[in-house]
């Protein structure tokens, strides 16, 4: 018995989310179909996170048990990538299996997993572009990026995260998680791409859309960068910031 590791990047525009679904195309279902046509028998698979619908990935990772194969891990990635492939002149699709590897006995991608880094990415410019629509949150509106940063610098460390969990999610045991880090920058190369890198122990559901909404609100100066304190406080979802959309969203590691 083989216990594989994959590594997955994935375009998240055209899946109903992660999580394998009756009647719709998934992320989970997908990679799943095509592993079961490698192996010649059914296999499933653990995902570290259920990402929902328009979320992309470039280091998704999701865990399954292999026995009775004859192929080796190391030719498993290459193998799922030819199945996965929906043009196969350019040989990619909207899936990409980075990886794949055997780990010890017992290992389990979601709840061995120590961490998460997630990246938000944000186009920051006065005329809107329909070859983003996909991959950013576009804002017209000038962000003010340091009123931001003083923001963020609020959210960092270990808090009750109740004011940035979707209302009506499932009862947590505890809603405290820690925030290592939680940078925010302008791309190099063009001044209008802003990105927003947050790790952390553990996120509540849409605990990062709901914070890089706040910040965004705090960068248009909806709400103040001392606001950030009470809204901690409250452990009140009204009190937090809109809830940015799905594609500018994604889960850039998972920390073992």
């Amino acid at each position: 018995m083989r216990n594989i590791l994959l590594t997955i990047e994935y375009d998240g525009t055209n899946f109903s989310g992660w999580q394998r679904q009756p009647n719709a195309r998934t992320v989970q279902g997908e990679i799943e179909a095509a592993l079961t046509k490698l192996i010649g028998r059914e296999i499933l698979i653990d995902g570290t996170s259920r990402t929902d619908a328009g979320v992309h990935a470039n280091g998704q990772q999701a865990s399954f048990a292999l026995e009775d194969s004859g192929i080796p891990t190391d030719r498993i990635a290459k193998a799922l990538n030819d199945i996965l492939a929906f043009d196969k002149l350019e040989g990619i699709g909207d899936i990409k299996i980075l990886n794949a590897k055997e780990m010890p006995e017992g290992f389990h991608a979601r709840y061995s997993a120590k961490g998460k880094r997630y990246i938000y990415r944000i186009y920051n410019a006065s005329e809107k572009s329909p070859f983003r629509r996909s991959q950013f949150y576009q804002i017209a509106e000038s962000l003010d990026l340091d009123a931001m940063k003083k923001a963020a610098a609020f959210i960092i460390g270990t808090h009750d995260f109740k004011s940035f969990e979707t209302s009506g999610s499932t009862v947590h045991e505890s809603t405290v998680r820690t925030i290592y880090k939680l940078d925010i920058s302008k791309s190099q190369l063009d001044s209008k791409l802003i990105e927003i890198s947050i790790e952390g122990d553990g996120f509540l559901y849409n605990m990062v859309r709901i914070i890089v909404g706040t910040l965004v609100e705090v960068g248009l100066h909806k709400k103040t960068p001392a606001e950030i304190e009470r809204i901690i406080n409250a452990k009140d979802r009204s009190q937090a910031g809109h809830t940015a959309p799905p594609q500018g969203l994604y889960l850039d590691e998972v920390f073992y």
